[in-house]
């Protein structure tokens, strides 16, 4: 992806104050929820939890200091000023370039990893400008990162503190010094969770028909169908307890708890919409086809069997891989494409899921926003052809997904990126709260089928809501 108007954002990378104070403390024994607690404590305007591979998690805040785009403009904020630009209906361009404009400046040392970090999200209606029908983006945010004022490492090992001045990383010590609070124990009762999970399902069950009848008709392979479950405005949901608990229940590829650009978001993400490595190494992770997992063994391994042969969830599955793999072939060397997994079984929360690994090299002349802008969004969470399945969402689902089957990500400035799709999370915007769960339709799909699975999926969410009591 061409950096275009690199130039133009120096003046506001310039306006970035590196992460000049480092510390290093002892082991963290409770990372989730320290990172929990760090968010809690109203640091800043903005903050991002981001739980990486290897069970590292990391937190990160800061007032003021980021990028956000839409269709028509993207806005640079740091040090109280605040840059603007034409985006002309590329976005993500505009948005790669600002980011990009910090390298040269933050590369060499800054925060002792190689290169600034950035954290941020990407909106699904971005696929519309990327893949289908530009108008139907629409005028709200479509991308939006935080350069961190603060950013605190949590592993087992250790705690690392990065921090723009001494009076940040003050702040984060005496809250790290600080013991823990007591768990949250306003927690809903089976019944509770049951009621919301069934919100809508009828609705469902009608537009799930409408889409196997566009597939039968040729129009398409596939498409994720979701459907929206609205809470109520009374009581107000715990963004940060209803994480700490759904983690404790979960067993996500990724999770990330955050209050950024508008968006409020506590879940716990299946799969990554890509990885990318400084060394050029990208992968992605299609998960497609699932089952229920509950506390029955014998169950449990029945389903997985059933999933493992049953004709609708192979060819899911099988063509997310193929488009997967296509998608990646665009941006990777020659013959550097492989599958290195085919249809394991990973369990995720609630669910099982047929899981693959499509892995490649960038080409010399590609960069990480270009591996995002083919594998975005995830064909797990749009379906085949991705123009096609927009065109089919756009038809059948009410409303815009925003956030939802989007991207939380955590990147560098050296070139690596790591996004997660936004399934099985709790969403905020404003006064309003939700969940939402989709369901891959193909021809051989049946209603009471796809209804049953977001009600599995929304399992891995809903029971572990909390609500605060203010």
């Amino acid at each position: 992806m061409s950096t275009g108007s690199r130039t133009a954002w120096e003046g506001w990378a310039r306006s970035v104050p590196p992460l000049a104070c480092t510390s290093t403390r002892g082991p963290c024994p409770d990372p989730a929820a320290t990172a929990t607690r760090l968010a809690r404590a109203g640091l800043a305007e903005q903050y991002v939890v981001y739980e990486a591979e290897g069970g590292v998690w990391h937190f990160a805040a800061g007032s003021g200091t980021g990028v956000t785009a839409d269709a028509g403009g993207i806005t640079a904020r740091a040090a109280g000023r605040t840059w603007t630009s034409r985006t002309d209906g590329r976005p993500l361009e505009s948005f790669a370039a600002a980011l990009s404009a910090l390298a040269a400046l933050h590369d060499e040392g800054d925060g002792g990893d190689g290169g600034r970090r950035f954290y941020g999200w990407a909106a699904f209606e971005l696929a519309h400008l990327l893949h289908a029908d530009p108008a139907a983006a629409g005028d709200h945010p479509l991308l939006c990162a935080l350069v961190p004022s603060v950013e605190v490492t949590l592993t087992g090992d250790r705690t690392v503190v990065r921090a723009v001045d001494e009076a940040w990383a003050r702040k984060v010590a005496d809250l790290l010094a600080e013991p823990p609070a007591a768990a949250s124990r306003d927690e809903p009762t089976r019944e509770a969770a049951e009621a919301v999970i069934a919100v809508g399902t009828a609705a469902y069950g009608r537009a799930v028909s409408r889409t196997v009848g566009d597939i039968r008709a040729g129009l398409l392979e596939k498409a994720v169908v979701s459907r929206r479950v609205p809470l109520p405005a009374r009581p107000r949901p715990d963004f940060p307890a209803t994480y700490l608990a759904g983690r404790r229940a979960n067993t996500p590829a990724r999770s990330y708890l955050l209050d950024l650009g508008g968006y409020r978001a506590a879940g716990f993400s299946p799969e990554t919409v890509l990885e990318v490595r400084e060394d050029g190494r990208v992968s992605t992770q299609p998960l497609a086809g699932t089952r229920a997992l509950g506390e029955d063994p014998e169950e449990n391994e029945r389903r997985r069997v059933e999933l493992l042969s049953d004709p609708k969830e192979i060819h899911e599955h099988a063509v997310s891989v193929r488009l997967a793999w296509d998608e990646m072939a665009a941006v990777c060397r020659p013959g550097s494409v492989v599958v290195e997994e085919f249809m394991a079984v990973r369990p995720r929360g609630s669910v099982q899921h047929l899981a693959s690994r499509v892995t490649g090299r960038l080409r010399a002349d590609a960069g990480p926003w270009d591996a995002f802008a083919s594998l975005f969004p995830a064909i797990t969470a749009t379906g085949v052809s991705k123009r096609a399945a927009l065109q089919a969402l756009a038809r059948h689902e009410e409303g815009p997904r925003g956030l939802y089957g989007g991207a939380v990500f955590r990147g560098s400035t050296a070139g690596d990126l790591d996004a997660a799709l936004v399934l099985r999370t709790l969403i905020g915007a404003g006064e309003e709260a939700w969940l939402r769960a989709g369901a891959g339709v193909t021809g051989q799909s049946s209603p009471e089928r796809e209804i049953e699975e977001t009600c599995e999926k929304l399992r891995s969410v809903a029971p572990y809501l909390r609500f605060s009591t203010d």
